[in-house]
């Protein structure tokens, strides 16, 4: 259970099970809380919502058409230490830095509802409701159970290295490790599935949401320069309509 939890927490604010008790809960957000990635270019708002209308899908494609394309090259060297300790406060250029609560907890509390922190703390969440969009499920969570929500990297990182980010300097692949665009709370079975594919190997169970998936994968590869391959790109295209 300590090594899920690990696998979750990250390096900092690591709770045992049954060591905290809640201070309080936050409110739970309305219905409707998921907003489309259109309208949230920097990751800052909750969720993932459907992208449904023609005008929307319409840009979606157009967005998806400014990634750049290249093949994918080998996964030598590959550590996820390259890309800086999970869940670090201190990444420079992204939403959420250096506030005091770690990039975990930020993303825990920007799509979770009912939030119940531990005790004297406003930043560590050991209780929430979360409404995956990657399935569409609704999960009560409790950090007694951590593995049941993982924070996925829309781009994974190992995906990000063979397609360039290698050669980056450390602090951009800490950037892209920790930036809110780039991170989703989701139910850690789907996560796991996933691994570093990229859309033309996986996409989310829910259907409803695909278009709005690729746009965010476009969203943070379009931010870094980084291409993805061409039959991903086809595939993103295909989810909108293209």
């Amino acid at each position: 259970m300590l090594g899920m939890v690990l696998a979750l927490a990250g390096c900092e604010n690591v709770d045992l099970p049954g060591s905290d008790e809640p201070s309080g809960s936050a409110p739970a957000a309305g219905p409707g809380r998921a907003v489309s990635p259109l309208d949230n270019p920097d990751g800052t708002k909750p969720g993932l919502a459907p992208l449904t209308s023609d005008a929307d899908r319409a840009e979606a494609r157009a967005l998806i058409g400014k990634v750049a394309t290249k093949g994918r090259g080998p996964r030598t060297g590959y550590d996820r230490d390259e890309f800086g300790y999970a869940w670090m406060d201190t990444a420079d250029g992204v939403p959420l830095a250096r506030n005091g609560c770690d990039t975990r907890n930020d993303v825990i509390r920007r799509d979770g509802q009912n939030l119940r922190f531990r005790t004297g703390s406003d930043c560590v969440v050991i209780a929430m409701t979360l409404g995956d969009p990657y399935t569409g499920t609704i999960i009560k969570w409790r950090k007694q159970k951590a593995a049941e929500v993982q924070i996925d990297h829309v781009v994974p990182l190992s995906y990000s290295w063979q397609m360039g980010s290698s050669r980056w300097s450390e602090s951009k692949r800490e950037q892209l490790a920790n930036d809110v665009l780039n991170l989703m709370p989701v139910e850690g079975r789907a996560n796991s599935a996933k691994g570093d594919s990229g859309p033309a190997s996986w996409l989310p169970p829910n259907k409803q949401i695909r278009c709005a998936y690729a746009v965010r994968f476009a969203q943070v590869a379009i931010k870094y320069e980084m291409p993805v391959t061409a039959s991903d790109k086809r595939m993103m295209l295909r989810q909108c309509g293209g």
